[in-house]
């Protein structure tokens, strides 16, 4: 079972060195992405006291996922990093826009003997990074995504769609893709049936 706790940046407390070194083994040990680190954590500029996070821990405690939003009227990765990926567009700049990023779902050192169901935990962190991200006033979530998560979301019968041509970066193809908050998507995500309450500090 995944339980889901969303915290800003702020009120982390213990958690924010776990999420730290859950982020280290999965984008950099795991995916071998060029990433800024510190003290084995992986962390950027755009973890901020008022980053809002989403994370995804098993039964026993281990974090087996994450996500990290953050409004678009803020710097944010797809703006100040990759924002020809939108070319000939501009990246968005509103607060009804966010930006979700540093989407994982995966078991990494301890928690590989964590038992996960891969498939409905990713439903499970996306239905709660959409109410989260709801209960701050956004309408559309913008993500710098893998080009697989397309096919994923498209599986999934998330309302996404491509906010620009996918381009590689370091060898990999990668996009731009929208996110509406929209009932279709609730609905993909069983929300309009099982609404989650989430409690953010």
């Amino acid at each position: 079972m995944l339980t889901t706790i969303t915290r800003t940046g702020k009120n982390l407390a213990g958690l924010r060195r776990t999420l730290g070194e859950y982020r280290y083994k999965v984008f950099i040990d795991q995916l071998g992405w060029q990433l800024p680190t510190t003290d084995g954590m992986e962390q950027d500029q755009f973890d901020q006291d008022d980053t809002l996070y989403v994370i995804g821990v098993e039964e026993r405690g281990a974090v087996v996922a994450c996500a990290r939003l953050l409004p678009t009227n803020h710097p944010y990765l797809l703006s100040e990093v990759f924002p020809f990926l939108m070319e000939p567009a501009v990246p968005p700049r509103s607060d009804r826009i966010w930006e979700l990023s540093r989407f994982s779902v995966s078991r990494v050192g301890e928690s590989d003997r964590a038992i996960i169901d891969v498939e409905k935990a990713t439903r499970t962190m996306l239905a709660a990074a959409v109410v989260a991200a709801e209960e701050q006033g956004a309408e559309r979530l913008i993500t710098v995504s893998p080009l697989g998560i397309e096919r994923l979301l498209s599986r999934m019968g998330v309302h996404a769609h491509r906010a620009g041509q996918p381009q590689r970066v370091f060898g990999r193809p990668i996009f731009a893709c929208w996110i509406e908050i929209d009932e279709q998507t609730k609905r993909s995500l069983l929300l309009a049936q099982d609404p989650l309450h989430l409690t953010m500090g």
